[in-house]
């Protein structure tokens, strides 16, 4: 089965509209639970984070399998990670909401930065978190963390799918990530949900400036009155929107 690329068309969509509006986009379809749960931005961007999933899963640490030799190992799928994201795709870690342990840390996501990828989520921790927020790229988590991945987590299966903040993200969905957080959009509706979320957009940026000259919201927002309905029209004709 081929997998879907993200078009550069739908990417610049989707960089210029909120996780507010994929939500409200997603649930007129009926996908609820598309939010990655207990996640921020561990610096503010002044861009979306926009790219397709590349997954790592971890499971309980054993201390059997998990010395501090293992990443001696050229294999450590942890590293491995970081080394096969793609370019422009998101890499996203499922730690099973097990913020006790970080992830990763600075020298493992410069590393991911450098090599192009376009983001990094994980439902657990990262160390380091200072150095990961200087970077250009966008990097999410559910807090800071110090103690290394080995003492909580093995990384084990990459580019599976996977659970991240209770949500289910498979390989080539599509991520969207804002100030608010995360939202997971399945990959087969993400031209359209692009699409869609810029006309919604276009039509809030107009009810935005009615509400700051005053206007009420009922028969506005939505726009049940025939006079909001032509009023949005000349608007959008004098925008060029």
């Amino acid at each position: 089965m081929t997998r879907y690329v993200l078009s550069d068309e739908t990417r610049a969509r989707l960089s210029k509209v909120s996780t507010a509006s994929v939500a409200t986009a997603l649930f007129k379809r009926g996908l609820r639970n598309q939010f990655i749960q207990g996640v921020a931005p561990v610096s503010r961007k002044p861009f979306n984070m926009v790219g397709q999933a590349f997954t790592l899963r971890y499971i309980p640490a054993r201390e059997d399998r998990n010395p501090l030799t293992v990443f001696r190992d050229a294999d450590h799928p942890q590293r491995v990670a970081i080394e096969t994201c793609p370019p422009g795709q998101v890499l996203v870690m499922d730690a099973r909401k097990d913020t006790r342990a970080a992830t990763a840390g600075s020298i493992l996501i410069t590393r991911l930065a450098l090599r192009g990828a376009a983001g990094v989520v994980s439902d657990g921790g990262f160390r380091d978190v200072a150095g990961i927020g200087a970077l250009d790229m966008p990097a999410y988590c559910a807090r800071a963390s110090a103690p290394t991945n080995l003492t909580l987590h093995e990384a084990l299966d990459i580019d599976v799918p996977i659970a991240c903040g209770d949500v289910a993200v498979f390989p080539g969905d599509v991520l969207v990530g804002d100030g608010d957080g995360v939202m997971v959009i399945p990959a087969h509706l993400a031209d359209e949900i692009a699409v869609e979320c810029t006309e919604m957009e276009t039509f809030e940026d107009f009810v935005l400036e009615e509400v700051c000259a005053g206007a009420v919201v009922i028969g506005l927002y939505p726009p049940t009155l025939e006079e909001n309905q032509r009023k949005f029209a000349e608007w959008r004709a004098k925008a060029g929107r």
